[in-house]
């Protein structure tokens, strides 16, 4: 083999062995556009927060939610109202039949009655006191008589009322009315069923009012030091996933669940056009503890099965593989717990093209 020969083979030998600085590196050449396609960002430690997010579900307060129970042993003749429609204050949801509402107004009618006669016989009782022929021992009899009867007259309206009757109003038939506005969640009748007296009826229907909504979450009793009452949280919910609202936490639970053995957090959000419904699933974020990590742009890196790469510049304007090891994962960003050192450039935009070029 000739000098001239030999120094052609040796010289590209040397630049090979020179170039591997590191045993998981590959060096890729730059690609003839690399100014216009490949993006480099030099990575620093910074500072992140760990974020403890919280299974969760939507649901009423319990004291904004009325279970509406017949007052009366009765038949439903119609019911006007379905699971998930409004109502308003005061709004008739359904009609009962009953042969207790006759009773209740039969009573009325006859207390009417005896009360009126008590009236009259106390003015005869009056008369004839003024002109002596009656004594004031009989008189007061009569008088506590009548107190009586009109006693038991306003326990009669009284009844009525209660039972939605109007005294004037003949009708047997009893509206039943929703107590507040809100919407039903569950209907437990239909037309033409039976329904028992208020000591063990069935609930005919379930109003809530959800102008604002509970997110209950799931806190695990390890967690509880990263939690406190007050604390700024994010809440996002399935059925909206682009949509993040923020609240605070009013409530952390006292007791741990025997079911699920976890404490309950509770937030309170506000639902103008009652967007959330009950028993949706969401979550709750909760910044917790801060620390310092390498983090980089989740498109710098190339996943290859099990393994994680990152393209890093080298000084020779080259590009070298370089394995990594990753951390927690972020909105647009990925922590680096291993194979990245303060300083370096890493390939931001355009890492598979580099990829697809080492591959030729």
């Amino acid at each position: 083999m000739s000098k001239k020969y030999f120094t052609a083979f040796l010289i590209p030998c040397l630049m090979a062995v020179t170039s591997c600085s590191h045993p998981t590196e590959a060096t890729t050449p730059a690609p003839a556009t690399s100014k216009d396609v490949v993006d480099t960002v030099t990575v620093h430690p910074a500072q992140v927060t760990d974020t403890l997010n919280l299974p969760a579900r939507l649901m009423p307060n319990p004291t904004d939610v009325v279970h509406i129970y017949p007052p009366l042993s009765g038949r439903v003749i119609a019911l006007k109202v379905l699971p998930g429609q409004e109502v308003s204050k005061g709004q008739a949801i359904g009609t009962l039949q009953s042969s207790d509402a006759a009773s209740a107004r039969s009573d009325f009618e006859k207390a009417k009655i005896e009360a009126a006669r008590a009236d009259l016989q106390l003015q005869r009782g009056k008369e004839l006191l003024q002109h002596e022929v009656m004594a004031q021992k009989d008189y007061d009899d009569l008088k506590a008589l009548d107190d009586a009867d009109h006693s038991e007259l306003e326990r009669a309206r009284q009844t009525l009322h209660n039972l939605g009757f109007s005294e004037n109003d003949p009708s047997a038939d009893l509206p039943l009315r929703s107590p507040i506005g809100g919407v039903v969640l569950e209907v437990g009748t239909a037309p033409g069923e039976l329904q028992r007296s208020l000591d063990n009826a069935n609930a005919i229907a379930t109003i809530a009012n959800i102008d604002s909504i509970w997110v209950v979450g799931d806190l695990y009793p390890n967690n509880v030091g990263a939690v406190r009452r007050g604390q700024q949280v994010e809440v996002r919910v399935n059925g909206y996933p682009n949509e993040v609202r923020t609240g605070t936490i009013d409530n952390i639970s006292d007791s741990v669940d025997p079911t699920t053995l976890t404490l309950k957090v509770r937030v309170v959000l506000a639902n103008p056009g009652h967007k959330f419904k009950p028993q949706m699933y969401a979550t709750i974020s909760i910044a917790s503890l801060k620390r310092e990590a390498i983090v980089i742009p989740s498109t710098a890196v190339i996943r290859d099965g099990i393994k994680n790469y990152v393209f890093v510049a080298t000084a020779d304007h080259k590009y070298a593989r370089r394995d990594v090891e990753l951390g927690e994962t972020h909105e647009k960003t990925v922590e680096v717990t291993h194979g990245l050192e303060d300083g370096e450039q890493v390939v931001s935009s355009g890492a598979e093209l580099l990829r697809q070029a080492g591959a030729q």
